[in-house]
């Protein structure tokens, strides 16, 4: 008998005779968290034979692509629970996503929680039954056929854009839905499942097609890994800086004002203040220069940078002005070769490192904008290290070596993209070896992502965990041959003769408005100290006593502290609640006693109550704890 050979992704081989199913090959490990496997790179179902020699990666719920089988599956169980309690419903498209799925379906009204109930329970019913989920191909006439006799307008419609004859289906207990797959062997693979919420949803994203009904849920192997997700959940909802913006008076969405154009109130300003004194001082005191560069540009600028071509779709449309065609900036570099090129370089100027907290624009759509982590106009941390080509690597390395050790992803081009990036194979081999080499002179791990690069270079991503454990992109440092060669930058060089320099960009903390949501959501709104908006609250205990507060507050102040002055006529407790729901790390209690010994009574956030404390030691130990940024 023929037999293929199979290669593991551990380097051992084995041999099979041919179609010999996945599912044979995966019994023979004695594993029981095997949900499919990739075939030469091509995620497949365990019931899927294999015809001829092949890589095989098997696949579980901890791997990216398990989870995406996984909860394909449940999004195919859902609509099977759903078309079982509202036959009438028409069904749309039901795809994985970050976490967990959705589908969308059109029963003529919304979902009520009652529904979302009822439904869950038929899924786990329907889970039980463990029947087994095949794979069939439908010949494309009978799809038609099938879907038009069925009313399935939804599934027709994404038919035509399907080009397969047969049509891959999924079936289980006499349900089936077009899919591509692969799916789980059965629908018992599928322990704790959970409904979260429903929502409208245009059809394709179209406001001007019909509005569908959307419903998102999770699934997981084990109930315990369900209560783990649910918890986090909430602890997301806690911390969630949308509504901690709006308790605490940080930041508020206007729609006189626009979609994705937040108002930073005084007391987010206050933060965000802080924030901009610190990185200046810290980027002054590291050799950068701080410039100031114009929020708008002329077109041809960003013609020449390449964004026009590459980017433009992410660019606001162009004002005619005078004789001249201005866009607003969706970015800073360009602005700052300028200011490189406005002077000539010697090659002992370099690194000339510019840094800017600079105001950009992108048109985001609607959709996705999403209180400060997603808006449309941003200010950026930004600085670009023009250098020559013998300093790139320490250039690179200083810049890294700031960075705390979560996990770097070095983001790299796609070659066979030839549109999302420009075409210069020894370009991009170079600056790719290079970032590779900093990273390995700087003994750091890293995961590579083929087709996360920039248009014009590669960059490594700093990832950081947020409140819910997914990682998100803080800080980019960008390698790039590109724009100098462009722009036609120049040094020159000891032998007198005009050199081409190399740029970094280099953005540590991302934009302002990405990182003030991350720390309100880090801190949940209990900023540190030396962050907090407000960093005391005197609270005088009767209208006699609110003199005796107004000098400690303007002691504070006289110190650079953040001090306030509930004058209200409420009672204490009243005052020390709404300074505690405000998170106000201190609360100073001022009455007789403490006026006459020139004292006050500490509560402190984390501590409670400190008893009676001189105001000039207190004053003392809060400068100090300030300075420490603690």
């Amino acid at each position: 008998m023929e037999q293929v050979a199979v290669t593991f992704t551990d380097g051992s081989a084995r041999r099979y005779p041919r179609g010999t199913t996945l599912a044979a090959i995966a019994a023979e490990t004695d594993r029981r968290d095997i949900l499919a496997a990739r075939v030469d790179g091509v995620p497949r179902d365990l019931a899927a034979p294999l015809e001829r020699d092949a890589a095989v990666e098997w696949l579980t719920f901890g791997d990216p692509g398990g989870k995406e089988i996984y909860w394909h599956s449940t999004a195919h169980l859902l609509a099977q629970a759903v078309r079982e309690l509202f036959p009438d419903a028409k069904l749309a498209i039901g795809p994985p996503i970050e976490d967990g799925f959705y589908y969308d379906f059109d029963i003529g009204r919304p979902f009520t929680p009652e529904d979302l109930e009822a439904i869950e329970a038929r899924m786990r019913e329907l889970a039980k039954r463990n029947e087994p989920i095949e794979r069939i191909a439908v010949r494309r006439n009978e799809a038609i056929r099938a879907f038009q006799s069925g009313g399935e307008k939804y599934k027709a419609e994404l038919l035509e854009g399907i080009p397969d004859d047969p049509v891959s289906f999924y079936r289980q207990d006499g349900f089936q839905d077009m899919c591509r797959g692969p799916h789980l062997p059965s629908t018992g693979w599928i322990k704790a499942v959970k409904l979260l919420s429903t929502s409208g949803a245009y059809w394709r994203g179209d406001e001007h097609r019909e509005m569908l009904q959307r419903i998102y849920g999770i699934s997981f192997p084990t109930r315990e890994e369900l209560d783990a997700y649910l918890a986090r959940l909430e602890e997301a909802k806690r911390r969630d800086h949308r509504k901690l913006g709006r308790e605490l008076h940080l930041f508020a969405s206007v729609e006189e004002v626009g979609q994705g154009l937040p108002l930073w109130l005084p007391r987010g300003a206050t933060v965000r203040r802080v924030l901009e004194r610190y990185i200046i001082d810290l980027e002054e005191g590291l050799g950068y220069y701080h410039v100031h560069t114009p929020d708008l540009a002329n077109t041809q600028l960003y013609k020449i940078s390449g964004h026009w071509d590459h980017y433009r779709e992410n660019m606001y449309p162009p004002m005619k002005v005078d004789n001249e065609e201005l866009v607003l900036r969706p970015m800073n570099c360009p602005h700052h070769i300028m200011i490189y090129k406005n002077q000539q370089h010697s090659y002992r100027d370099l690194p000339v490192r510019i840094a800017e907290l600079g105001n950009m624009y992108r048109y985001e759509r609607s959709g996705v904008l999403s209180g400060l982590a997603r808006v449309r106009g941003m200010t950026l941390n930004d600085a670009h290290i023009f250098c020559r080509p013998d300093q790139l690597t320490d250039e690179f390395m200083s810049v890294v070596r700031g960075f705390r050790e979560y996990w770097y992803r070095v983001s790299l081009r796609d070659p066979a993209d030839r549109a999302k990036f420009v075409q210069n194979d020894a370009m991009w081999d170079l600056a790719e070896q290079k970032l590779r080499e900093a990273m390995t002179a700087l003994g750091l791990r890293f995961v590579e992502a083929k087709g996360e690069a920039s248009f014009y270079g590669p960059k490594l991503d700093v990832q950081v965990p947020n409140v819910m454990g997914k990682d998100e992109t803080i800080s980019t440092v960008q390698i790039d041959f590109y724009l100098p060669e462009r722009f036609g930058l120049e040094y020159i060089g000891e032998d007198s003769q005009p050199h081409r320099p190399v740029m970094i960009h280099r953005g540590v903390i991302s934009t302002l408005e990405r990182m003030m949501a991350f720390l309100i959501e880090l801190y949940a709104g209990a900023f540190p100290l030396w962050l907090a908006p407000e960093q005391v609250r005197v609270l005088p205990i009767a209208d006699r006593h609110l003199a005796y507060a107004r000098r400690v507050q303007e002691a504070l102040r006289g110190a650079g502290v953040r001090a306030g002055v509930d004058a209200s006529s409420e009672r204490t407790g009243h005052k020390i609640r709404e300074a505690q729901l405000m998170k106000v790390p201190y609360m100073l209690v001022v009455g007789n006693r403490e006026e006459e010994q020139e004292t006050v009574a500490v509560r402190s956030r984390g501590g409670g109550d400190e008893g009676a404390v001189p105001l000039a030691a207190l004053t003392d130990r809060l400068v100090t704890e300030i300075a420490s940024r603690r």
